[in-house]
C-alpha cells in the first residue's frame, strides 16, 4: 500500500527545548524559521547526494566506455622513460 501524495509534509521532530531555543533565536538572526532552517538543510542534503548520484553513474558510464573501446595494438617494447630520451 502506497502513501498518498502531499505537498507538503508535516513531520514530529523530538529536540531538547533548550536546543530549539538556541535554534530559534539564530534563525531570527537570520530572519528565518526554525522550520525554514530544517527544510534549507535537507534540501541541501538531497541536493548533495543526488549530484553525488549522479557523478557516480557518470564515472561508471566513462569507465565501461573505456573497457567497450579498449583495442590492443601490440606488445609495447619502449620504456616511458625512452619517450623523455634526449639526443
Amino acid at each position: 500500500m502506497g502513501f498518498p501524495y502531499y505537498g507538503c509534509m508535516n513531520i514530529t521532530l523530538s529536540l531538547e527545548d533548550q536546543l530549539v531555543k538556541r535554534v530559534r533565536k539564530i534563525a531570527v538572526e537570520r530572519d528565518t524559521t526554525l522550520t525554514g532552517m530544517v527544510r534549507d538543510y535537507l534540501e541541501k542534503v538531497a541536493a548533495e547526494d543526488t549530484a553525488s548520484g549522479r557523478k557516480r553513474r557518470e564515472r561508471e558510464a566513462l569507465e565501461r566506455s573505456f573497457e567497450r573501446f579498449r583495442f590492443k595494438v601490440g606488445k609495447r617494447t619502449w620504456k616511458r622513460a625512452d619517450l623523455y630520451a634526449r639526443s
